[in-house]
């Protein structure tokens, strides 16, 4: 079955329990046995399915574990292959995601680039009909176009939203609402019938995607192997301590923790890792992890681990 994939996850969808990747744009001379190679340079994989397309093919690729899905999510995605960057994100059915053809869409503008469809689905999951929502992509940038869709079951509702939420702050920017009109509508439902994979923060952040677009740059984090230190954003400032990050980290399985700070009054921390691949897949698999209800923020750290630095693993975290 093909996914609607993209950044766009199912609000609830859990990658933790996924080992299956979606993999789009795919160049039509690519065959499977090349996209196994490719792929289980991740991991062993277990199953291949590629869908032939005349311009683009898509298709699936199955592991035997989830750290390797996640790992070629963070490793392969923007890959080029016969001059032709691939896009890989989750693998999910489309019944993950309800149907919302016959409901209600707004317009939701200036969008900070920081919001994913899961920051914009918090913001209006308050209003108990609403069903879905989805940031807007573009695919040859990786970078937000600035504006989604929020759909609900009510009409009421979702005037009630255009009305209480224009103006209101997502991120950095004041929000503007209204109702979709047919024009954005269609391009909404393109979207949809498309399957787009772009990787956003339902991957890495919008800091990571930014570096894709230099992937020559020594200084560029995603290729930096100096770079081990998670940014996390989002927190409450009011209950998430030192401690209580250190323990979320510690119980995602992907490597040695080396240090934890938080700075509670300003609402984010950091984790160093001991590697730049173990720091890769922590901003892969705990980007949008809800602590305390609300979705943290995780992308590079803006400075590489100086030369030097004591390596050595913390204990534990406390139960």
């Amino acid at each position: 079955m093909e996914p609607v994939s993209n950044g766009n996850l199912p609000p609830g969808f859990d990658p933790s329990t996924c080992r299956s990747v979606y993999v789009g744009n795919v160049h039509p001379n690519v065959t499977e046995s090349l996209l196994i190679e490719v792929f289980q340079g991740s991991g062993p994989v277990e199953r291949c399915k590629l869908i032939r397309k005349e311009k683009s093919s898509f298709g699936f690729v199955d592991y035997y574990d989830r750290r390797s899905a996640a790992l070629a999510i963070m490793t392969l995605h923007g890959r080029h292959i016969y001059g032709q960057a691939i896009k890989v994100n989750w693998a999910y059915a489309s019944t993950q995601r309800e149907d919302t053809s016959g409901h209600f869409h707004i317009f939701v503008g200036d969008l900070s680039s920081e919001v994913n469809d899961a920051t914009l689905y918090a913001c209006f999951s308050t209003y108990p009909s609403c069903s879905d929502a989805r940031v807007m992509w573009d695919n040859k940038t990786g970078r937000s176009r600035g504006y989604g869709f929020v759909s609900f079951r009510n009409q009421q509702e979702a005037e009630t939203a255009i009305t209480e939420m224009t103006g209101k702050w997502l991120g950095s920017r004041q929000i503007r609402c209204n109702w979709a009109t047919k024009t954005n509508a269609e391009e909404k439902q393109e979207t949809d019938n498309h399957n787009a994979v772009v990787l956003t923060n339902g991957g890495s952040s919008n800091a990571a995607m930014e570096a894709n677009q230099d992937t020559g740059s020594k200084e560029n984090p995603e290729n930096n192997p100096d770079f081990t230190t998670v940014y996390v954003g989002n927190l409450g400032h009011e209950v998430v301590n030192r401690d209580e990050l250190h323990r979320h980290f510690y119980n995602l399985g992907v490597g040695a923790i080396e240090e934890v700070r938080v700075q509670q009054e300003k609402g984010f921390g950091f984790i160093r890792y001991s590697t730049h691949g173990e720091a890769a897949l922590a901003i892969q698999m705990a980007n949008g992890l809800v602590v305390r209800g609300k979705p943290i923020k995780c992308s590079w750290g803006n400075k590489p681990t100086p030369p030097g630095t004591s390596s050595k693993p913390l204990p534990p975290p406390i139960a």
